[in-house]
């Protein structure tokens, strides 16, 4: 959220909202870039496998990778087309005319020397996010680029690996419009959702297939603006959210103590969770940019821009918006939302069977699925849902008492690990509720003539209601747990009048 543009000496101009903003008396203003590994086969530039997951150092590496001599790049045009679908996704204009341009920044990294990258004419121009607390994150643009190597340090000497050198990205640069720790978290959680969902990226954030870099300055309300401290490759929803938070309280105790804040570039320590010094920040001119001689323009007409964002997928906020009708905790729409098959799922049962037992299904989920910082941003190729039907089977053999609340859920995790008609389940692991009135009522008979339960009835008989749950448990207990409680209950109350 923009609290407005700034003035010739880059003062702040609107003050409605600092109190929501304000930490300490200073304003946090937040800027993200986004490196974004598109789905692709292969490389920007050459053709060489794109996926370097566990792969041994430098096999995924060809003569254009090592920059052998006469060795000319080639652009890779499924990853123009995953570019145009990001732009459909950040609602942002495709450029008909984009150009890539060298990077000549010492890179060890890349053979080359250089990146290619596009610094003048990037191809998504434009565009926002909009985050579910409502408010909205510009972006200025997204260019295409290719990574860089990686290095591994040791005491004396570094090692390089080359697989993810030529890696087709889009970088996506937010405008500073993000004002705290949390929303620079809600803001990455729905970038990497429109993107997943798109199909841009595979978005698994333990490989680095989105990678945030965090920009932050603090100043009180009405000043000029802070230098800003730029926090590089942070892979993970908490990192960003954790990293923010100890940024703006470094920088706001640098300047308590009349110190001032350096432009610089830092790391962040997951383990000790603070932000390191790595380098004073470059800027633009320090990268010495200039047109790639080798790379011709991607020129597009507008009929080529709509094929290639033609069938765009359901996004996050249409799914939102959809779920709205379930009447459900937020937390438990974001936890559907993290995965797009359980989103196209839930879906269809919201479709199929209405929003009653939709919403079943969601808390089921919800409760089931790992927590919100674990494993957050995999990719699971492997994943095996359980179908509509089976689900809609499911809940509808609890609401008819066939199952209890707690078998309900032990059948759904069984449902998980293969799908299956849930009434075998429930038969194969005696789930199944006794709902016969006669069966039941010859158990509760049994019960209230034990010895061992008879105060539990006079204090019943007396007024005392919560005795009750200690009576349906002892016919749960002797009806091993297969009578239908409201049943037991309902004839315990008849049989104590």
């Amino acid at each position: 959220m923009s609290l407005g543009s700034a003035g010739e000496n880059g003062s702040l101009i609107d003050e409605n909202l600092l109190e929501k903003y304000l930490v300490n008396g200073y304003l946090p203003t937040i800027g993200i870039e986004c490196h974004v590994q598109l789905a692709t086969k292969t490389k920007l530039f050459s053709a060489v496998d794109n996926d370097a997951r566990d792969a041994e150092p430098n096999s995924k590496v060809s003569a254009i990778d090592y920059a052998l001599p006469g060795m000319l790049p080639y652009l890779n045009h499924e990853a123009v087309r995953l570019a145009a679908r990001a732009g459909a996704a950040l609602d942002a204009e495709i450029a008909h005319e984009s150009r890539f341009d060298r990077k000549h920044y010492f890179y060890p990294d890349l053979p080359k020397g250089y990146q290619i990258s596009q610094m003048y004419q990037p191809i998504i121009i434009g565009g926002h996010v909009d985050l579910p607390s409502g408010e909205r994150v510009r972006i200025h643009h997204a260019h295409l680029e290719e990574d860089a190597g990686k290095l591994t340090h040791y005491g004396d000497h570094s090692l390089v690996d080359l697989n993810r050198a030529g890696t087709p990205l889009i970088e996506i640069v937010a405008e500073p419009d993000i004002h705290s720790a949390a929303e620079a978290r809600e803001y990455a959680e729905e970038l990497h959702g429109l993107m997943t969902f798109a199909g841009v990226t595979f978005g698994d954030l333990y490989y680095g297939n989105m990678r945030f870099d965090v920009n932050i300055s603090v100043a009180k309300p009405g000043e000029k603006l802070g230098l800003r401290t730029e926090i590089k490759n942070l892979n993970s929803f908490r990192s960003v959210e954790k990293a923010t938070e100890y940024e703006i309280q470094r920088q706001i105790a640098i300047l308590e103590k009349g110190e001032k804040v350096v432009q610089e570039t830092r790391g962040w320590l997951d383990d000790a969770q603070k932000t390191v010094s790595q380098r004073s920040k470059e800027n633009a001119q320090d990268y010495r940019y200039m047109p790639d001689a080798d790379i011709p323009p991607i020129v597009l007409t507008d009929d080529d821009i709509a094929k290639m964002q033609k069938d765009m997928p359901t996004l996050p906020p249409e799914y939102r918006t959809k779920f709205a009708a379930l009447n459900v905790d937020e937390s438990v729409v974001r936890t559907i939302l993290r995965d797009q098959n359980i989103a196209k799922l839930l879906a269809e049962i919201l479709d199929a069977a209405g929003g009653e037992t939709a919403k079943r299904i969601a808390n089921l989920f919800a409760s089931t699925l790992p927590a919100e910082d674990e494993n957050e941003g995999a990719r699971d190729d492997a994943q095996n849902l359980p179908t509509a039907k089976n689900l809609i089977k499911l809940a509808e053999m609890f609401v008819i008492k066939e199952i209890s609340s707690t078998s309900e859920k032990e059948i759904f995790v069984e449902m998980l690990k293969h799908d299956a008609d849930p009434h075998q389940i429930a038969e194969s692991k005696n789930l199944l509720q006794v709902s016969d009135e006669s069966a039941i009522s010859a158990i509760v008979d049994e019960v209230l003539s034990d010895p061992t339960c008879a105060k539990a009835v006079e204090d019943f008989k007396n007024g005392e209601e919560k005795v009750i749950g200690f009576l349906v448990g002892q016919v749960m207990k002797a009806s091993k747990g297969q009578a239908n409680p409201g049943l037991a209950q309902k004839l315990i109350r008849e049989k104590l009048r």
